[in-house]
C-alpha cells in the first residue's frame, strides 16, 4: 500500500521513528488504539538508527548537502479549511552538524569494489508493518541491511540515483517488485554498478605491507576496500548506549514481552585511561580482590567505600554534611586515595566533576545493583546495534495494527482556531490525516514553534579500528572505557568498544565510539583522546610513549554533532495542547530519559491505562478463521532455554530471526542473552 491509500483517521498519529516515539506506539497499539507511524526517511530509528557500512556512507552524504529534501512537494493550502490554521514542520533533518569522514586505510587494487548483498529499492512510500512478510518480502525484516546506494571505494553512490538510506530494518519499505523472502534470505540481491566520483570528505590513503606486532608476528593490513566488500557485516550507530541490567528500558523489555524480538551480549570489561595506559577496572567483589593494581589496603578501602554507597541512604551522617559539595571532594574526605577515587568517580559512578555528593552515590549505587543479573558487569548490549531496540517496538505496535509508512513527510499541522487544538496533518503528497494525539520527534518543530527551547549539542565518533585497546586471552570483548578530561576544560569522553560477536564489525577489526558533551565542533572535541589512545598513521608501528604496547591503528573516521533535545521542556514549544514532542537522544550512558518521557506522554494520553503490559506469547494466542497466516508471521517466538524449546523449532528460529545476516563470520562465537530466562540467574552478592 503506498502513502496515497492511507486510511484518512487515526487515533495517534507519530512523526518519528525514534526510541521514545517507538515505545509510545508500542504502547498505544498494545491497548486498542488505532496508530498510525510516519517518518520521512527509509529507516527505522532516526537519530537512534544503526547503518551498514553503505547505508552509513549514504548517510553521511545526506547531511553533507545543503538541501536535503529535494521531493517533490504538493500544495497544501488548499487543505485548510476556514476556521483552521496551519503549523509549519520540518520534512529534513537539521540535527547534525559538522559532519567529517577520514580514510587511514590503505586501498587495494580492486578499484570498483561494491559491497556484497547490495539491493536496490524503489522510492515510492509504503504502508507495511515493519517485519511481515510483506516487507521486500522478507520473513523478518529485524536485521535486513537493504539499500540502493552502491559503493565505490570513494565512498559516495551514483549522482543519477537517489540512495535510499539503510537502518537495521530499511527493508521495512514494501515494493511492488521486491523479491522473495528465499531470495533475501540466502543473500541473493540485485545491485547496480555506481559511477565512480571523487567524494567530498577529508580522506587520508596509504598503502603498506603488514606491520609487525610487539610479539614478532605480522599483523594483516585492513585495506578500506575490505571494509567496503564486507560493509553489510557492520552495524553502525548514530547514538552510542549500553543497556543498565537493572535499568527501565530493560525492565520494560522484560514487562512488555518485547525482549522476544532481540538479544543482548553482557559487556565484558570495564577500562579506564590512568597514567598513559588502558586499564580494567575493578568493580565487582572478585574484581577487586583478583585485581593486581589494588594493594591490599586499598582492596579493603575500595569495598569498605562500595558496601556503604550500596545502602547509603541508611547512614546520612556520613554524607548529608557534603550534599553541597561535589562528588569529588567526598571521596577526597573519605580519604581514598587517588587511585581509588580516579575509578570510582570515571569508571564506576561516571558523574561529571561538577556533580554533587547526592547525584554520586545515587550513581554509584545504581553501577553496583546492576552487577551481577546478567554477567559481572552492569551492562548489556544489543546484538546488532542500538538502532534494534526501537524497531523491536515498532514491530510490536505492528503486532497490535499499527500502520507504518517510511519516506513519507509531514508538511504541516492543522490547527483549529477556536479549541486550539490539532486536528489533522497535511504530508508532502497532500494528504490530510485526521487524529485525536499527536507525537511529533523534536527534529520535525520548525524553529518558529521552539524559538524560547534550549538545547545542547552531542560530540559523536565512530571508528574503525585493526585492534583492541587492551588486549585480552579472547578477542571478544565489548567494552566500556571512560577517559578524564586530558585538558583542563575539557569533559570526560566515553567510549564503547565493540567486537565482531556483537555483529557490528566485521571479523579482525573493532567499532569504536566516542561521545562527549560538545564544546565544539565533534573533531576537536575528539581529536586529543584519539590522537592518545589510536594510531592515525597505519603505516607506523606506533607505540605508546610509557609502554610497549602498540596502539590500535584507525583504519576509517567519521565525527559528527548531533542535538541533544532532552532538556526542553514541553512548555518551551509552542504547540497545541495534543501535540506532544519527543527529545532525540541524550549524551548519557542509558536510555532512561527517553522511556521515563514516553511512559509520561502516554500517562496523559489514556490515564488509567497499563503502560506496555504483557503481549501473549504466540502459541497463547487463538486466532479465528480457518487457520490463514497471522499478522505477526514470521516475527518468531521468544527466546526459551534449549531444555524448554522443541528440538525442531531450535534451527528454524535461529535462521528466520538472522537470516538477513548469513553474511556474518561462521566461526564468531556469540553468547546471547535472553533478558527474559536469564533475570537474575548469576546475581552476585558483590559487595557482601
Amino acid at each position: 500500500m503506498s502513502g496515497d491509500h492511507l486510511p484518512s483517521e487515526f487515533e495517534v498519529l507519530i512523526v518519528g521513528t525514534g526510541l521514545p516515539e517507538s515505545v509510545i506506539a508500542a504502547a498505544c497499539s498494545r491497548i486498542g488504539q488505532k496508530v498510525l507511524h510516519v517518518d520521512r526517511s527509509a529507516y527505522y530509528g532516526g537519530n537512534w538508527a544503526s547503518f551498514t557500512f553503505s547505508g552509513l556512507l549514504s548517510w553521511i552524504e545526506e547531511h553533507k548537502q545543503e538541501a536535503c529534501n529535494k521531493d517533490e512537494v504538493k500544495e497544501w493550502k488548499d487543505k485548510i479549511q476556514e476556521g483552521e490554521e496551519a503549523i509549519l514542520l520540518n520534512t529534513a533533518d537539521k540535527t547534525i552538524t559538522n559532519v567529517e569522514v577520514f580514510r587511514f586505510a590503505s586501498q587495494d587494487s580492486e578499484d570498483n569494489i561494491q559491497e556484497e548483498g547490495v539491493f536496490q529499492l524503489k522510492h515510492d512510500s509504503s504502508v507495511t508493518a515493519p517485519g511481515t512478510e510483506e516487507y521486500s518480502g522478507s520473513s523478518t525484516g529485524c536485521h535486513g541491511q537493504q539499500i540502493q546506494a552502491t559503493v565505490t571505494n570513494t565512498v559516495e553512490s551514483s549522482p543519477s540515483e537517489d540512495p535510499v538510506r539503510s537502518g537495521s530494518q530499511a527493508s521495512a519499505q514494501a515494493t511492488d517488485d521486491a523479491p522473495s523472502s528465499q531470495e533475501e534470505n540466502h543473500g541473493n540481491m540485485f545491485s547496480t554498478e555506481s559511477e565512480k566520483q571523487e567524494a567530498g570528505v577529508t580522506e587520508q590513503v596509504s598503502a603498506s605491507p603488514a606491520s609487525e606486532c610487539t610479539d614478532g608476528k605480522k599483523r594483516k593490513k585492513i585495506t578500506y576496500s575490505q571494509i567496503v566488500k564486507e560493509g553489510r557485516r557492520f552495524n553502525v550507530d548514530l547514538t552510542s548506549k549500553l543497556l543498565y541490567a537493572k535499568g527501565s528500558l530493560v525492565d520494560l523489555l522484560i514487562k512488555s514481552n518485547v525482549s522476544r524480538y532481540a538479544e543482548f551480549k553482557n559487556a565484558t570489561r570495564i577500562l579506564t585511561f590512568q597514567n598513559g595506559k588502558v586499564e580494567q577496572v575493578p568493580c565487582s567483589r572478585a574484581d577487586v580482590f583478583a585485581s593486581k593494581q589494588l594493594t591490599v589496603v586499598e582492596k579493603r578501602m575500595l569495598m569498605k567505600f562500595l558496601t556503604f554507597c550500596m545502602d547509603y541512604q541508611q547512614h546520612p551522617e556520613e554524607y548529608l554534611d557534603f550534599k553541597d559539595h561535589t562528588f569529588v571532594e567526598f571521596l577526597k574526605m573519605k580519604k581514598l586515595t587517588a587511585n581509588l577515587q580516579h575509578f570510582v568517580h570515571h569508571s564506576i559512578s561516571m558523574v561529571s566533576e561538577t556533580a554533587k555528593t547526592t547525584e554520586g552515590l545515587r550513581a554509584t549505587q545504581n553501577f553496583l545493583q546492576c552487577l551481577g543479573r546478567y554477567g559481572n558487569t552492569p551492562f548489556l548490549f544489543p546484538l546488532y546495534g542500538n538502532g534494534e531496540i526501537p524497531q523491536c517496538f515498532c514491530r510490536m505496535c505492528a503486532v497490535f495494527g499499527g500502520i507504518y509508512c517510511l519516506r513519507h513527510a509531514v508538511q504541516c499541522l492543522v490547527v483549529d482556531k477556536e479549541t486550539k487544538r490539532c486536528k489533522a496533518v497535511i504530508d508532502t503528497s497532500g494528504m490530510r490525516i485526521s487524529s485525536k494525539h499527536f507525537i511529533v520527534e523534536d527534529s520535525y518543530v520548525a524553529d518558529e514553534q521552539r524559538k524560547s527551547v534550549q538545547h545542547r549539542q552531542i560530540s559523536r565518533a565512530v571508528l574503525i579500528t585493526d585492534k583492541s585497546l587492551l588486549k585480552a586471552e579472547s578477542d571478544q570483548q565489548i567494552s566500556l572505557i571512560t577517559v578524564p578530561p586530558l585538558e583542563p576544560g575539557r569533559p570526560a569522553v566515553r567510549i564503547i568498544e565493540l567486537c565482531s560477536s556483537s555483529m557490528t564489525n566485521m571479523q579482525g577489526t573493532y567499532l569504536v565510539h566516542l561521545t562527549c558533551p560538545s564544546s565544539g565542533t565533534a573533531k576537536e572535541d575528539l581529536s586529543l583522546v584519539v590522537s592518545r589512545l589510536f594510531s592515525e598513521n597505519v603505516d607506523a608501528d606506533e607505540k605508546d610513549a610509557d609502554s610497549s604496547v602498540e596502539k590500535p591503528s584507525v583504519l576509517w573516521a567519521l565525527y559528527f554533532n548531533m542535538r541533544d533535545s532532552s532538556v526542553a521542556e514541553r512548555s518551551s514549544y509552542s504547540l497545541p495542547c495534543n501535540v506532544y514532542v519527543c527529545s532525540g537522544p541524550d549524551s548519557t550512558l542509558g536510555s532512561d530519559h527517553s522511556i521515563k518521557q514516553a511512559e509520561s506522554i502516554f500517562g496523559q494520553l489514556f490515564p488509567g491505562e497499563e503502560f506496555c503490559p504483557p503481549a501473549p506469547n504466540p502459541e497463547d494466542i487463538i486466532y479465528d478463521g480457518d487457520g490463514a497466516e497471522t499478522e505477526n508471521a514470521g516475527f518468531g517466538t521468544p527466546l526459551e532455554p534449549e531444555h524448554n524449546k522443541p528440538e525442531e523449532d531450535a534451527v528454524p528460529e535461529q535462521e528466520n530471526e538472522k537470516a538477513m545476516t548469513e553474511t556474518t563470520e561462521k566461526n564468531t562465537t556469540v553468547t546471547p542473552v535472553s533478558l527474559a530466562t536469564c533475570d537474575n540467574s548469576t546475581e552476585e552478592q558483590d559487595t557482601e
